[in-house]
């Protein structure tokens, strides 16, 4: 079984903007969702001023093509959304950045690993399950998985034109991250902000 734990409220509240959409993937029969805690926090973001909530649940967001049609169906939800919080593994938050790169996706769950979990829908994508997810503050693109030493607080400056010094056919992971936030006008986000991997979470 994968394990979704959903975020506490002031990991998730300095990143909300405007209209706010609540993605929330129950689409995998093998994800673990704590349903109560995330309706608490729902109803206490909304009773919050200055903030308009809205809330779609999907499943699957993992699967690439299926969620671009989602998104074609609720094109208007989207459209207005200024950031959207996702409720889903890393791969599903990361499929969703990836289709609306325009949008800060944040995540609003951590991933922890359980063995003998079967894997994802096939995906471009990968989620370590490392129980910290960091998604919200690097655009949507995960420093462990992208970048081939797992860096978590930034490039190691071996980057050659824009290749991996250590997977030299891969981009670098953190040269797309700080590509994306100078886009979104976030270059300023991750920045002290992510502390020391916590490795008991993984193990």
């Amino acid at each position: 079984m994968l394990i979704t734990q959903v975020k506490k409220i002031e990991e998730i509240e300095p990143h909300l903007n405007g209209n706010v959409l609540f993605v929330v993937c129950l689409g995998c029969k093998e994800v673990l969702f704590e349903t109560e805690k995330y309706n608490q926090l729902k109803e206490t973001l909304k009773a919050k001023p200055g903030t308009n909530f809205n809330e779609l649940t999907l499943d699957y967001l993992c699967n690439h093509d299926y969620t671009l049609k989602r998104i074609e169906l609720h094109k208007n939800d989207f459209d207005k959304a200024d950031t959207l919080v996702v409720f889903a593994c890393g791969v599903g938050i990361q499929t969703l950045a990836g289709i609306l790169p325009q949008k800060p996706a944040i995540s609003g769950c951590n991933t922890f690993y359980v063995p003998g979990f079967s894997g994802f829908t096939p995906s471009k994508y990968d989620c370590e399950q490392c129980g910290e997810c960091h998604l919200g503050y690097t655009a949507g693109i995960c420093p462990i998985t992208a970048c081939s030493k797992g860096l978590l607080n930034g490039p190691c400056g071996g980057t050659k034109n824009g290749k991996c010094e250590v997977t030299k056919s891969k981009e670098c992971g953190w040269e797309k991250i700080l590509l994306k936030m100078n886009e979104l006008k976030e270059a300023d986000k991750c920045k002290d902000k992510i502390k020391l991997r916590d490795y008991k979470k993984v193990t």
